[in-house]
């Protein structure tokens, strides 16, 4: 029987056709038979059909002997957080994020939330799943309820000066997710009034998936900012690991100018350090590090990636555009809650706006932000813009796609993993003029 839930870094599918509670099952045993991790944590999200799904991996890990602390209702980072702090050999989150609702999932990492992908174990679960033989172990791993919150919450308070905070007006959309109940834990320690919207968490999904990607998913924010005349607003995704950002405007701000706030933050308290970062948009990340004394690494575009090359250079910080941010001190693992304290942070101590702290970047590196489109043949496509427009280039880069640099501008085309679309990116030096023209440019030869 194939398993087409699995997909390159987690396991996706709809319920019940492409995973249900047998196919939990058999995750659970395969992934403690692949990964021998003795104990792991496990937590669910806010989905309807998450807290079944559970119970039914759960079962498949104990009869392997594998004990199981599980830490209940949660996002994907409190698993990634509870591992590490547990000190258990694994971890494995109940999640479908942004799917939609009639989909659910699992999100997995071994020892110290280090990530488990296709090419580092997911392939080999999913092969043992598939084929459902397994040796039940002489008896049963054991079975208890843990709470990491207090911990959690704790460790996201290291990352600022609580005391040096200021009393800002912050819209925050859990879009009926899991946010919402972590912005609760946090808010008696921060001085911030918070103004909640789609908050309380809720399966049905009431106000449409949480997804704030889309452009579509972004006006209850925007509007809310505005109407209340808050300093900043925010939203996430279902299961929090990314967050995105509105301005006191209700203007959404390209997670490409979050990254470089985020490293400016690291090198400005911290020193000389590594950034890493995603192959799409680089210039102002690049400009940034350089600045600040620090040193930029590029790493392929992906979390198993990114916590990879983060690992192997001792990175401070990660972030790709896609509104992920990385950090050491979280076992190199992304985290949704800890950028929005860091960025309230950063207009705490400088006193200006969040549209004031990403004006001048956006204006130094103007960007077309990532634009998709469907195509017959990606490959071709990808072929066809290189021999068009590598004569030129002054510098070539493959890492993720195709990345062609010239003097006042730049562009990065990648396909995706999972269907037949192309990612666009353009950027420019200072010219917002010359990156909508080559924008413009490079969609009618995509379309064409």
């Amino acid at each position: 029987m194939s398993l087409d839930c699995f997909k390159a870094y987690d396991v996706r599918g709809r319920i019940p056709d492409q995973l249900n509670e047998d196919i939990a099952r058999r995750i659970g045993r395969a992934y403690a038979e692949v990964i021998q991790p003795g104990s792991v944590v496990v937590g669910h999200d806010i989905r309807l059909t998450s807290e079944a799904i559970k119970a039914a991996l759960i079962e498949g890990l104990r009869e392997q002997g594998v004990s199981v602390q599980d830490i209940g209702l949660c996002g994907t980072e409190e698993i990634y957080f509870a591992t590490a702090h547990l000190g258990v050999g694994g971890g494995i989150a109940v999640t479908a994020s942004h799917n939609p609702k009639d989909y659910n999932g699992m999100k997995f990492v071994r020892e110290g939330a280090k990530p488990i992908s296709g090419d580092s174990g997911l392939a080999d679960i999913r092969a043992l799943a598939e084929g459902n033989a397994f040796t039940p172990a002489p008896q049963p791993g054991a079975l208890s309820e843990v709470s990491t919150q207090e911990a959690y919450v704790a460790h996201l308070l290291s990352y600022v000066d609580v005391a040096a905070l200021k009393p800002l007006r912050v819209v925050c959309t859990a879009g009926n997710g899991g946010a919402g109940r972590v912005v609760d834990a946090l808010e008696p320690h921060l001085p911030f009034e918070f103004i909640k919207v789609h908050h309380e968490p809720d399966g049905h999904f009431p106000n449409g998936v949480p997804n704030p990607l889309l452009v579509e998913n972004r006006g209850a924010t925007a509007a809310r900012v505005v109407a209340e005349q808050a300093d900043l607003g925010i939203a996430w995704d279902g299961d929090f690991d990314r967050c995105f950002f509105f301005d006191s405007a209700g203007h959404f701000i390209e997670g490409y100018y979050i990254v470089g706030l985020l490293a400016d933050a690291f090198l400005s308290s911290s020193g000389p350090q590594r950034i890493v970062h995603d192959p799409r948009l680089t210039w102002n990340t690049q400009d940034i590090t350089r600045a600040g004394g620090g040193e930029h690494v590029l790493s392929k575009t992906g979390h198993a990636f990114i916590k990879e090359k983060m690992r192997e250079v001792d990175a401070i910080y990660g972030g790709e555009m896609s509104a992920h941010h990385y950090f050491r001190d979280f076992a190199y693992c992304d985290s949704g809650m800890i950028p929005w304290l860091l960025i309230a942070g950063l207009m705490s101590r400088t006193g200006q706006s969040l549209g004031e702290l990403v004006a001048t970047r956006e204006a130094a590196f103007p960007c077309s932000g990532e634009i998709n489109r469907q195509v017959a043949d990606p490959a071709a496509l990808l072929q066809a813009v290189e021999a068009r427009y590598v004569g030129d280039a002054l510098a070539v880069e493959k890492l993720d796609g195709l990345g062609l640099d010239f003097a006042d501008w730049r562009f990065n085309l990648r396909m995706s993993n999972t269907e037949p679309v192309v990612r666009l990116n353009v950027e420019s030096r200072g010219d917002p003029d010359l990156m909508s023209e080559k924008t413009a440019e490079l969609l009618a030869m995509i379309d064409g």
